[in-house]
Order: structure tokens, then C-alpha cells, then sequence
């Protein structure tokens, strides 16, 4: 029989605790009388076996994903403290560091708890008071494991947390045996919680195991009766009344708590107490779905996720929806939906394949465009924090963009479905304290660079330099007019790897942006063409076309790495991706197969990025104001 601190628990449940059904909330639970009967205030139990039975949604994945830190993680607050506690037997805090020097953020230090020094207990024969028995302590185990790990709490209008690992030491060990030598207080606070709800702890350890596969989802693998107990024991203490087993269950001298419904081979399941699982919020309505088998023609035009080389350019990708005449909207000011359901779904897969997003500010100002991912699975979209979400890069020169809490893309962010962005201005360029701050309140920033071309404009090499030096590793440009021929210019074409065209079948007339390079002249004066794609593509889609094609002259095939250039491409096909420990891999809903999308670029690159960029509010206004620069 199972014996409590009191020594009140019943063999089988009374008629007062049968009434204490989980999920009932016109039900008292033994929390509640014991409040009645005490002075001591106990919380009411916030979890229970429904967060076994229905567990969280990406509770697995996101366990492994914050052990592994493989990427920066950004996570909304409340899914932090969703997730955290499913996690918090890996890491210790070790001291908090304060306010960051921006003055948003707030820094906490942990270490992985192998870290520690190995702890050996004391031998003493001094008996305890009161004759009890002496505590078995056991040894310790510590000082293998040197792995850190900071959160960064964002403070603006928007409560963000990232978490990333400091260095490039990986744990040398698993996450298994962490959750054996320590239990997470998420399962801990199960138990504890279903005992509150009127439970005999060897009630609530036999029923937690009757879901063996879930129970080591959430790290409670290894829980055992003790553990229960344990947990337990303060509240058992000052609880006055009768524990019960559970319903279904009975208690069996010698053999403890057993499931009724086992013991005949003709037994049949007893009902469970209806549990509400945890649901999802509804998907908003612009919500787009793009199977993974669409992707299959794209594959080897995505761009590969390694660390862009020292001085190095990101992997650029130029795609935008063209007209049959090559134009892209009627007019400079008037946005012109070109493309169908099914290209425009493409154009989001592609956002979350890419670290950045770019765009001139001429598209800004006349589109007021969001610039995020719209596919069921990303953040905000059924995902978690601001996962497959690219960063928008705004190139504005003169800060010509008005933006402010109205602006698409800050309200999105607000609402957790894109990130702020990063606006790139010239120097003297002037801007108001006002939209700085705006900017910096929901994780964006202004962001100025020095570097002219040979008619004094932006470079668009130092541009994409020193997006790589942020953490960039891609870009995907999607316009206006002018950036797209700025960037199909002889001295530029270099830096761009792949290009995407969506052509609809529609002719929008004279008169509008149009997409067309300057034709060149040979060295006897001739003619030629601007330039052709290779390794080119066709796909129908819907109504439309997609061309793909490659601009870059160096050969992939070789191996070289040139301006632009990463080396061959990786296999990007979702549904061929393996699941590896600590990739974030979730299900995309309204797909019956899983999809992994690359990470986007953390906020965490914010750092380098102060370490390439001239931050506006600190840089001096230098440079002649009439010097011409790329004007959207």
C-alpha cells in the first residue's frame, strides 16, 4: 500500500475524490480542501495528465532544437515559457547580465548542468532529527560537459526571446542522458499536479507510464515512483484528507496499482476522462499551402546553408512576376498583382528558403508590402516564434520610406508573422528620431553604409559584403524595377547566382516598370545581347510559367567559389530532408508530410551586424548630400 506523510491515502477512491475528475471544472480539486484546511496558499495545479495524453504541439522537436542550439531561436514569450520548462534539466542559469547595451534587451548566462564541478556527498554519522533515517546521497556527476548558452529578452513592442549558443563547443553528450540523471519540472509539475487533484503518487507514476512513448517526448523517460513522491511530499504534508487511485485503476496488495481493464483477456477499455487537447489558433486568412512534391523543380536552385567564407557574398537569388511584354506593374505607384495562387504560393516557399528578403524603397513605398512567409507552418501561421521568416532589407538612400506603426511590415511583426526590418541608408542621410525609434522598438534598425560605386551610388557589392558579414548567407531580391536592372548591369550581374522569373500570361502595355538591361556593345562597336541564362528550367504552374536559371559565369560544377558564389548547391527538397538531432523540422498544416524549411537569420545577428554597418543615430553626418546615390 502506497504510505503517505499522513498516512490518510485510501485504497480506492472515495465518494468525495470520485467527484475530483480531471478537466472538470465544476469539480473541487484536493488542492482546494487542502486550502481549506491550511494555511498554506498552494497554486492551483496548472498541469496534468492532459499535457501527457495531448501533449504540446513540436514539444519533441522543440526539446531537441533548444539542447542542440544548432541555430539562434526565436521564440514569442509565451512560447518560451511554454517550451522552456520542457527544457530547463539541460541548462542553469548562471548569472544574469542585465540590460543590454541597446538598452531593448535583457542577457541570462546558462551552462549546460554537466558543467559543474562533480559533486561528492559528505560522510556523517550524525543521526538526523527526530530519529529519521539518513539521506542517501549519491554522487554527482559534473565537469564533462562546457557548453553556454545565452537568452536575450527583447524589451520593445514586441516580448521576443533568442537563444543561442555562445561558441562552437557541442554538448558531449545526449539529451537522453540528461533527462535521466535530471527531470524537467514540466513533467515534475505533471505529477505534481495530478496528485493535487486527489491522486496516490503510485497512482500517478502507474498511469503517466501507461504512455511510455509520450512520456519520453517530454523528457520523463526515466520518472519513477520517488520521483512522485518527492515532488508531492510538501502538499501531502498538509492535505487532511483521503488520496484515491484512479478511476479504471484498483490497488493490489503486492502488486500495486493496476489497470482494471488488463486483467481479463476479454476486458474492455474503460472510458478516460474526457481531456480537451491543446489547440491550435485558427490559421489566418491569407494563409498560402505549397506541397512539398511543387518544389521538386527548385531543388537545385536553392541556395546551401553554409557559413558564407571571410569577405565572401551571400547566395543572391532574383525573382519577381514579369508580364509577357517584361513588365512588372502599370506604373511606378500603382501595385500590379501579376502572378496566380500557385506562383504567389512559390514566391513565399522561396521567402523561407532565404535568410533576407530585398527590396528598393520605391517598392516599399508603393506596395506597403508585409515581406514575410505566408506558408501554413511558419510563424504566426501555425509555426512557432518567427521560424521560415525571411529579414527584410530595405535599400532607401535618401530615407525617403515614412514608416510607422501602420506600415504592413511592422504590424506583422507585431502579430508575430515577420520580422522588422533592416533599412540601409547613406550617410547624411536624415532621418527622424521618431521612425528610429519606431524601428527599434519591434527589433528593426537603420543602417548606414559608406561604400559608393564608380557613380557614386550604393555598391551593391559592399551591400551584399556586408550582409554576409551580418550572418546573411542569402538573399532573395525581389524588386522594384530599378534594383532588378541595377542588378542585371554588367558590373553587377556577377553577384547574383540564380534567378526565378515568373511569367504570366498577360501583356499590361507601354508605359509601366519594366524589367530590361542595357544592351552592350562588343569591341568592334556591335550590338549584342545584355546577357542569357544557363542551366535553365521550365515549369508550368497554373496559368503561369517559371523560368529558372543561372547568372553567375562561375561553374558550380568546379567547385569554385567566386563573388556570389557558395560552392554547389545542397539538396533543399523538404520531403527528402533527413531528421537529424536539433534540426527544427515541423509539420506544415494542410500537408500529409512533414516539411523542413530553413531557419532564417536570427535577430541574434544583430551583433556582427553593428560590427559592418555604420548605425545611424551614432554616425556623424558626413559625405556631400548632393552626391547621387541609387534612387528608387
Amino acid at each position: 500500500m502506497e504510505n503517505s506523510t499522513n498516512g490518510n491515502e485510501a485504497v480506492t477512491a472515495s465518494p468525495e475524490n470520485e467527484e475530483v475528475v480531471p478537466g472538470d471544472p465544476s469539480s473541487p480539486s484536493a488542492a482546494d480542501q487542502s486550502q481549506d484546511d491550511t494555511s498554506t496558499v498552494w497554486p492551483q495545479p496548472k498541469r496534468g495528465i492532459r499535457e501527457l495524453r495531448n501533449p504540446v504541439p513540436f514539444v519533441e522537436h522543440m526539446r531537441q532544437a533548444l539542447f542542440h542550439l544548432k541555430e539562434p531561436i526565436e521564440l514569442k514569450e509565451e512560447e518560451f515559457e511554454r517550451y522552456w520548462p520542457y527544457i530547463d534539466n539541460v541548462w542553469v542559469r548562471q548569472h544574469k547580465a542585465g540590460i543590454e547595451k541597446s538598452g531593448r534587451s535583457n542577457i541570462d548566462y546558462y551552462a549546460c548542468r554537466l558543467q559543474r564541478p562533480t559533486y561528492t556527498p559528505r560522510r556523517t554519522s550524525q543521526p538526523r532529527p527526530d530519529g529519521e533515517p539518513r539521506r542517501k546521497k549519491k554522487t554527482r556527476e559534473g565537469g564533462t560537459c562546457q557548453v553556454r548558452a545565452k537568452v536575450l529578452r527583447h524589451q520593445g513592442e514586441v516580448k521576443q526571446l533568442t537563444i543561442c549558443r555562445i561558441g562552437e563547443q557541442e554538448h558531449t553528450h545526449d539529451l537522453d542522458h540528461l533527462d535521466k540523471i535530471k527531470r524537467n519540472s514540466a513533467v515534475m509539475d505533471i505529477a505534481r499536479s495530478e496528485v493535487m487533484k486527489g491522486y496516490m503518487p503510485a497512482s500517478v507514476f502507474t498511469v503517466m507510464q501507461e504512455e511510455p512513448e509520450k512520456l519520453a517526448a517530454i523528457g520523463g523517460k526515466y520518472i519513477n515512483r520517488n520521483d512522485v513522491r518527492n515532488t508531492s511530499q510538501q502538499w501531502r504534508q498538509s492535505f487532511k484528507g483521503d488520496l484515491a487511485v484512479h478511476p479504471g485503476y484498483k490497488y493490489d496488495l503486492g502488486n500495486g496499482i493496476l489497470n482494471i481493464n488488463r486483467l481479463t483477456d476479454d476486458a474492455v477499455e474503460a472510458p478516460q476522462p474526457l481531456l480537451p487537447a491543446p489547440q491550435l489558433p485558427p490559421l489566418p486568412a491569407d494563409t498560402l499551402y505549397f506541397a512539398p512534391p511543387m518544389s521538386g523543380f527548385l531543388v537545385s536552385y536553392l541556395p546551401s546553408q553554409q557559413p558564407v567564407p571571410p569577405r565572401g557574398f551571400p547566395h543572391v537569388t532574383l525573382t519577381y512576376a514579369t508580364s509577357m511584354d517584361s513588365f512588372l506593374a502599370l506604373s511606378p505607384t500603382t501595385p500590379t498583382p501579376i502572378s496566380g495562387a500557385g506562383t504567389k504560393a512559390m514566391t513565399h516557399y522561396l521567402r523561407s528558403c532565404h535568410d533576407a528578403i530585398l527590396v528598393g524603397v520605391g517598392t516599399a513605398i508603393a506596395d506597403n508590402p508585409t515581406l514575410n512567409c505566408r506558408l501554413a507552418g511558419a510563424g504566426g501561421y501555425g509555426g512557432i516564434g518567427w521560424m521560415h521568416h525571411p529579414r527584410p532589407i530595405v535599400i532607401d538612400p535618401s530615407a525617403r520610406w515614412q514608416i510607422n506603426d501602420e506600415s504592413n511590415v511592422l504590424r506583422a511583426v507585431k502579430q508575430g508573422r515577420g520580422r522588422a526590418p533592416w533599412i540601409i541608408v547613406a550617410p547624411g542621410s536624415p532621418v527622424d528620431q521618431q521612425k528610429i525609434e519606431t524601428l527599434k522598438a519591434h527589433g528593426g534598425k537603420y543602417l548606414g553604409l559608406t561604400d559608393y560605386d564608380a557613380r557614386y551610388r550604393l555598391s551593391w557589392a559592399s551591400i551584399f559584403r556586408a550582409l554576409a558579414d551580418a550572418g546573411i548567407r542569402s538573399v532573395m531580391v525581389e524588386g522594384g524595377g530599378i534594383v532588378i536592372n541595377e542588378l542585371l548591369r554588367p558590373e553587377n550581374v556577377g553577384l547574383v547566382n540564380n534567378v526565378i522569373v515568373t511569367i504570366a500570361p498577360t501583356y499590361l502595355g507601354t508605359g509601366g516598370v519594366v524589367v530590361c538591361p542595357n544592351r552592350r556593345i562588343d569591341h568592334l562597336g556591335t550590338p549584342i545581347p545584355a546577357l542569357r541564362f544557363r542551366d535553365v528550367r521550365w515549369q508550368p504552374l497554373g496559368e503561369d510559367v517559371v523560368m529558372c536559371g543561372r547568372l553567375n559565369a562561375s561553374s558550380e560544377a568546379s567547385g569554385q567559389v567566386g563573388p556570389g558564389m557558395l560552392g554547389p548547391a545542397s539538396i533543399r527538397d523538404p520531403s527528402q530532408l533527413p531528421i537529424n538531432p536539433g534540426q527544427s523540422i515541423f509539420p506544415m498544416r494542410g500537408s500529409t508530410s512533414s516539411t523542413a524549411l530553413v531557419p532564417a537569420a536570427s535577430a541574434a545577428d544583430d551583433e556582427r551586424a553593428n560590427s559592418v554597418f555604420v548605425q545611424l543615430e551614432q554616425a556623424a553626418k558626413f559625405g556631400p548630400t548632393e552626391q547621387e546615390t541609387l534612387s528608387q
